[in-house]
């Protein structure tokens, strides 16, 4: 586990974007990224890629925190409210567990007021 770990803490795009893991449980995880301008789009709201990316790689780091190797088969979010400044947590947990199927439900809310941002789920194949 602590290898896959390890690896998903140096994801370079993640990084690149400012997102950083603060928790890591059995099934679940927690993390954020702090907005920036470079975030924004075009009309001043957080960009909903980086949103996506926010999500899939928390549920990426709850996927790979258990005995086998996890790679996303598909990501879905629902984008609830815009925002433009502040801090997003995410927090991913595990939705079901098979042999080789897993499945990630994700919310992402500002820290500052608890304002629910996005949701988003995701399943894993689960390999090894």
């Amino acid at each position: 586990m602590e290898n896959r770990l390890d690896a998903l803490k140096k994801d370079a795009f993640a990084l690149s974007i400012g997102i950083s893991i603060l928790e890591v449980g059995e099934g679940c995880a927690k993390g954020k990224m702090v907005i920036s301008p470079t975030h924004l789009n075009g009309v001043g709201t957080v960009q909903g890629g980086a949103l996506f990316t926010l999500a899939d790689y928390i549920c990426a780091v709850a996927a790979n925190s258990r005995e086998k190797s996890a790679v996303s088969l598909d990501g879905h979010i629902d984008f609830i409210k815009a925002v433009s400044s502040g801090t997003l947590i995410v927090t991913a947990k595990e939705v079901f567990l098979r042999r080789t199927i897993a499945a990630y439900m994700a919310e992402i809310r500002r820290e500052e007021d608890n304002v629910l941002v996005a949701t988003f789920q995701s399943k894993f194949y689960r390999k090894d």
